[in-house]
């Protein structure tokens, strides 16, 4: 990710939270593990993970397979239609970590998982 970062990427993390409180916990973590430093979004009450990632625009959202909690709560298959062809989407197994992805941001955006 730090390469990426110094690629000129924004680096952004969603948050599983709503609660503003919750979120800023998440925010504490990644700075205490030492994550590059980026936004964490939280949901607002009724926004789905693909509103969220719908007004943020990413070119490119790297996600789990939600695995534990089910693959309904995928981000990029709750992105409207006309918006999932502009996002690539980059699904990796949950805990398998993602050191296997490309270190350039532009084989991101070609990455086949």
């Amino acid at each position: 990710m730090r390469r990426w970062q110094r690629q000129g990427a924004r680096i952004d993390y969603l948050s599983s939270h709503r609660n503003p409180d919750a979120v800023a916990a998440d925010r504490r973590v990644l700075r205490t593990h030492g994550f590059p430093a980026g936004r964490v979004l939280g949901r607002q009450p009724g926004q789905s993970y693909g509103d969220l990632a719908a007004r943020e625009l990413p070119d490119v959202l790297i996600e789990d397979d939600c695995e534990s909690i089910g693959a309904d709560q995928i981000t990029h298959p709750q992105l409207p239609p006309d918006l999932r062809d502009r996002i690539k989407s980059i699904v990796v197994p949950e805990f398998g970590g993602i050191d296997h992805l490309p270190d350039r941001v532009a084989d991101l955006l070609t990455f086949k998982p």
